[in-house]
């Protein structure tokens, strides 16, 4: 398995993958970079072999993710020589982004025989116009090479109905090779722990967001929303906690200072699972403020799926795959509009009786319909299609039709 976004087992998608597919009996080894509690160059966890590569840098420009891709297509050669050597493997997994990878696994298709699963987390070329608010040549560039990493692929796995769609039109993938692996969450990682009161700063309420920091992510217009909660509605009872890191972590808490919000919003940068869970244990509200645009209204977010599993309501804004996945567990402003977004935040810290009634509605969910046990079977059926005869793609189909 190729991952190049995030460290491991800190990618929680592809962890889960590895076990999932660790205990059905494979052996399985992850090729990852190096990342703040996910240093060492090479352990094993779990029965996995994780071997980890140097990351350059974290890109924010147009160069710099041509570097960082450039850098880590080089190492994903290099390690996954050095697995073939050692061990040898029958597939490689590929995670995006960056859509680049279909390179190593058409050197070992063509030459050795191996077989290429494309694990689709984002739509990259929906990614670099939500980044850069335009398409051109480096657009076309990117679809080229969303097209040839499905033309590589033996299939495909979408992370819900939105992008296997992509798959199969813009992808021309297959429809019999697109498998839905929803992104569940692992319920024995994402559980309640004990509230710590001293994340609230001696506030009666407090809300929570978990994610990257970046442009597309809208913490922007999150912290205009505590913005507007402080200084418009005069409401000094609220506190944000703000966990993760990412390209924009440095100016979305240069706006918290400028917009005379650093008491009331706290940062924690990334943290280690337990305190993650301990700071969304103690929240009343959990909030997604991811900005409405092609990418984000069709990508199942991890972050309110961790929400849901822990039993909190949800303020997001009003985009198609946050509600397939939230339902009535969430309030939906209307989009970019921080005004609403605030309101909604206090709709719910000042109705307790409604807050526990969404966060059951959005546990009840996880646990019957959306933790990853529901999703595990599904991984497993599309790698008995993987190396399964040509001949038997009908039984395969019909499996396929019961993964949403």
């Amino acid at each position: 398995m190729m991952v190049e976004n995030l460290p491991v087992p800190f990618d929680r998608r592809v962890w889960a993958e590895a076990r999932t597919l660790r205990a059905a009996g494979y052996e399985v080894t992850v090729v990852c970079p190096r990342g703040k509690f996910a240093l060492e160059p090479a352990e094993v966890i779990d029965g996995i072999q994780i071997y980890r590569h140097p990351l350059p840098l974290e890109a924010a420009g147009k160069l710099a993710y041509v570097v960082e891709y450039g850098a880590s297509l080089f190492w994903e050669f290099v390690y996954a020589f050095k697995v073939f050597r050692a061990t040898g493997f029958d597939a490689i997994h590929a995670c995006n982004p960056p859509d680049v990878l279909f390179v190593v696994g058409a050197v070992f298709k063509f030459l050795f025989g191996k077989k290429f699963v494309f694990d689709h987390h984002d739509l990259n070329p929906e990614l670099f116009e939500a980044k850069f608010a335009r398409r051109g040549i480096l657009w076309r560039l990117l679809v080229l090479l969303e097209r040839s990493t499905f033309a590589v692929a033996d299939i495909s796995i979408a992370t819900n109905e939105s992008y296997r769609r992509i798959a199969v039109t813009r992808g021309r993938m297959p429809a019999n090779r697109v498998f839905t692996v929803r992104s569940g969450p692992d319920l024995d990682r994402a559980r309640p722990r004990p509230v710590d009161e001293g994340w609230r700063n001696r506030r009666a309420h407090m809300a929570a967001y978990v994610g990257v920091i970046g442009e597309q992510e809208g913490v922007d217009l999150l912290l205009r929303s505590m913005d507007h909660i402080v200084r418009e509605l005069g409401r000094r009872d609220v506190q944000l906690v703000i966990v993760g890191a990412g390209p924009q972590l440095d100016s979305v808490r240069q706006l918290s200072q400028n917009l005379g919000l650093s008491d009331y919003v706290t940062f924690t940068g990334r943290v280690d699972d337990d305190l993650l869970m301990t700071i969304l244990s103690t929240a009343d509200v959990c909030v997604n403020p991811d900005r409405p645009n092609p990418m984000n209204d069709m990508s199942t977010m991890n972050k309110v799926m961790e929400y849901m599993a822990l039993g909190k309501p949800i303020v997001q804004f009003d985009l198609k795959e946050g509600r397939v996945s939230a339902q009535d567990s969430s309030l939906y402003a209307r989009n970019t509009d921080v005004a609403d977004f605030g309101e909604k935040i206090l709709e719910l810290v000042d109705n307790p009786d409604r807050r526990s009634a969404m966060g059951a509605l959005g546990r009840k969910r996880v646990l019957s319909q959306l933790s990853w046990s529901h999703e595990a079977p599904k991984l497993l059926a599309a790698y008995d299609a993987l190396f399964a005869p040509e001949t038997e793609l009908a039984p395969v189909r019909r499996l396929r039709g019961t993964n949403e």
